[in-house]
């Protein structure tokens, strides 16, 4: 056998497949000249696409633009070496700027470094326990409310941009930046007006002509024009951080100290959840827009790998981008080397283009984020998940407000709760519990002295009852035994609970049919349990319910009880 054969079975075995990146998966199954062209046109494309986004992410958090671009470079290339999908483009995303502006607000930049180095450990940490499946239990209403939360939010915070406004002390706060942009209003700039206007429509025209032609480095490009040359009077990326480096930084090691860890921990797992959610989620979408499957636990290691590489290089958090990995799709790329290819284009253009970048309006660049914040915000998904019911409803719309009025990690928390609470009111009410007065007829009972085949219906002796448990048997419905005795006057002799429509039991309950058992026995009635499923039993073992209750009274079958006393009545 070959090195790479020994190689490819190695990478194959079910231990250490999870954790192979697709990188190294599409290396193994061989890589051809056009499949290489295909990643280098779409790599080109979606790296000068990425250019303004970068760093207006970057300025819409309160930072210079080169951190931006940092990110987008490192990040970027470090997401595709180590990822778990063919397609995923990293970088910063819209759905930071928020958090990021609101950790720089407390804790500064080292903190935001910090709580990012934090969070890297994290996600890795989550991939490494195989935790990517995790991500489901979150909700689509949870989902859906805090991207259009972030997205309301993110408009909001490009206002003072978009309108040049001259507002001393900016804030996080969404009430209060309104506020401010009202008392401010006096001070609006209609040169910075015309050109996010102008930025708008251009983008929003293109994008209408072809989705292929980049409308947003076009748009950029004209209006940077108009305002160099017409010599208007807006705030540019020079203006107000200087000229942006044409280098990358060195590696760097943040002075850390463990108040500081403490302190941003709450917001280092907000970092993380949310690029665990939108990097697997853009994992997603690219699956079913190209009919290949991501593997979750590395990419969650590619995430925490990545955001460590950005942090220490001088960047801001970074995650999948939807946008961007969807546009790389759509440009025919076919490997992670189209998203090694973009991660280098930003570098030449950054070491190329940043005294031209440095001249970009403020104003253009907060339309970009606007354009972006609108592409998240998803009227259609709101109305589906509107349509699913209340409680879906609710959660969307508590995790919507505590998004916009609060902040990103309470909303998530709240939803995620909201939902578990949701969920075990819907599974409470899928469990019953009824008395029977007869065996119906689609039971099958069987005896080695009696031929009961047919239509047949059997009837219960007058001093035996049925009591039957259907769903889930769990600490929400444990109740369901304690008022079971009272509806019999007199008591049987002998009660049968039967349990054959009990998928699991928890400790709750089990402690309940304790009490329950003990309850019989007081009032001298014979309590049997019938038809359990095996799992069910295997767990009465482990909780040691049978040190209190005697196995042989639980039984496979309700003949094992009935036997003496059935009667076949012929329908």
């Amino acid at each position: 056998m070959s090195f790479k054969e020994r190689a490819q079975e190695w990478l194959s075995s079910p231990a250490v497949a999870p954790f192979v990146p697709k990188s190294i998966v599409c290396i193994m199954e061989g890589y051809t000249r056009k499949l290489f062209m295909s990643d280098l046109m779409a790599g080109i494309t979606v790296g000068v696409i990425s250019l303004p986004l970068a760093m207006a992410f970057s300025i819409g958090a309160g930072l210079d633009p080169e951190r931006g671009l940092y990110t987008a470079i490192v990040a970027g290339f470090l997401t595709s070496i180590f990822g778990g999908s063919r397609f995923l483009i990293g970088g910063p995303t819209g759905a930071y700027v928020i958090l990021i502006f609101g950790i720089l607000q407390k804790f500064g930049y080292e903190g935001l470094v910090c709580a990012t180095i934090e969070a890297s450990i994290m996600m890795f940490l989550l991939g490494v326990l195989r935790c990517g499946g995790l991500i489901r239990f979150i909700s689509y209403p949870v989902i859906v409310g805090f991207t259009c939360g972030l997205a309301i939010v993110l408009v909001s915070s490009q206002i003072n941009d978009l309108l040049g406004l001259q507002i001393p002390h900016p804030t996080v706060d969404i009430v209060d930046r309104l506020n401010a942009a009202v008392h401010y209003s006096s001070t609006i700039n209609y040169y910075a007006l015309g050109v996010a206007l102008a930025t708008f429509g251009m983008i929003i025209f293109f994008r209408r002509l072809s989705k292929k032609i980049p409308g947003v480095i076009i748009a950029i490009c004209i209006v940077t024009a108009i305002a160099y040359f017409l010599h208007l009077p807006v705030e540019t990326i020079e203006s107000k951080f200087g000229i942006i480096p044409r280098c990358l930084p060195s590696p760097h090691w943040p002075p850390l100290t463990f108040d500081l860890m403490r302190k941003t921990f709450p917001d280092a797992v907000g970092i993380a959840l949310l690029g665990a959610i939108e990097s697997l989620l853009a994992c997603v979408i690219a699956d079913s827009l190209a009919g290949t499957r991501h593997k979750s636990n590395c990419e969650l290691i590619g995430q925490g790998i990545s955001n460590f590489g950005a942090a220490i290089f001088g960047g801001i958090p970074a995650t999948g981008a939807i946008a961007r990995t969807t546009a790389s799709l759509q440009l025919h790329a076919k490997t992670p080397l189209a998203g090694i290819i973009h991660a280098i284009t930003l570098l030449i253009l950054m070491l190329v283009l940043a005294p031209l970048a440095s001249m970009v309006p403020l104003s253009a660049l907060a339309a970009v984020l606007v354009i972006v914040a609108w592409g998240m915000f998803e009227v259609d998904q709101l109305k589906e998940v509107v349509k699913g019911g209340r409680g879906e409803a609710l959660v969307l719309l508590v995790t919507l407000a505590i998004t916009i009025l609060v902040d990103i990690n309470t909303a998530v928390q709240t939803g995620v709760f909201l939902s578990i609470i949701l969920f075990l009111k819907r599974s409470s009410e899928a469990t019953t519990g009824k008395l029977l007065d007869a065996i119906e007829e689609d039971e099958h009972i069987s005896d080695k002295d009696t031929d009961l085949s047919g239509s047949w219906q059997m009837a219960l002796p007058s001093d035996t009852k049925v009591y039957e448990i259907e769903g889930p048997f769990f600490f929400a419905v444990a109740d369901l035994l304690a008022d079971v005795l009272n509806h019999f006057d007199p008591l049987p002799a002998t009660l049968i609970v039967r349990m054959r429509s009990v998928p699991f039991i928890d400790s709750t309950a089990v402690n309940a049919l304790r009490r329950f058992a003990a309850q019989c026995k007081s009032k001298n009635v014979d309590l049997y349990l019938a038809e359990l499923k095996p799992n069910v039993v295997e767990y009465l073992e482990h909780a040691d319910f049978f040190e209190t209750f005697p196995k042989d009274q639980v039984v496979t079958s309700l003949d094992q009880v009935l036997r003496t006393a059935h009667v076949a009545v012929e329908k």
